[in-house]
């Protein structure tokens, strides 16, 4: 099995209210981490993780908003125990990241969005390899169940098809009348289709 090197958070969002930032700490702080807090005077907060095992140190700066608190930016971790809490804080607090994982030969990269994993790539040189990608199937079955247009469409062809056959029985030109039966039989197979 191979043997992470190193974490970076290239993009990261979190977005986290007043009860949220105290999980946050708490989530930490439960997990052999040691975290300083320090308050600034725009009520922003700078969190510094500590590992206790390895010596590691992070700075994370939370920005204060309407809302809460952000925090945005980029971090490289080495140590285990924290790139193992900054992926469950992400996963938690239904954070956004870009995380390269770093090994000897090759980096893997996961895509976050709303703390889900919805792509992972594996690089290697100049090659990259798809390896997972969310798909939302049953989101997807439900927008198309959802979707009227084709009932709409179906009315409106048989509302066509019956004022042209009203116009080819009231038509006694010959010419008139072939015309009126191709377009007919496009709009009664455009019908098929839609209602198969």
């Amino acid at each position: 099995m191979a043997h992470r090197l190193a974490t970076e958070y290239v993009k990261t969002c979190l977005k986290l209210s007043e009860a949220e930032m105290t999980d946050f700490i708490r989530l930490f702080q439960e997990h052999k981490a040691t975290l300083h807090v320090m308050v600034l005077d725009n009520g922003s907060q700078n969190v510094v993780l500590h590992d206790d095992a390895s010596g590691e140190e992070v700075i994370l700066t939370f920005e204060r908003d309407a809302n809460g608190f952000i925090c945005r930016g980029s971090c490289k971790l080495t140590s285990p125990n924290l790139a193992n809490l900054m992926r469950r804080a992400v996963s938690r607090f239904k954070g956004d990241a870009i995380v390269n994982r770093y090994y000897s030969s090759f980096t893997m990269v996961y895509h976050y969005h709303q703390g889900n994993v919805v792509k992972i790539i594996e690089v290697k040189g100049s090659k990259h390899k798809l390896v997972y990608e969310y798909k939302d199937t049953l989101g997807q079955l439900e927008r198309l169940f959802q979707n009227k247009e084709p009932e709409k469409e179906i009315a409106s062809l048989y509302a066509q098809i019956n004022q042209l056959l009203d116009l080819r029985n009231a038509t006694p030109e010959r010419e008139i009348r072939e015309h009126i039966d191709r377009k007919l039989s496009r709009m009664t197979h455009r019908l098929f289709v839609l209602e198969a």
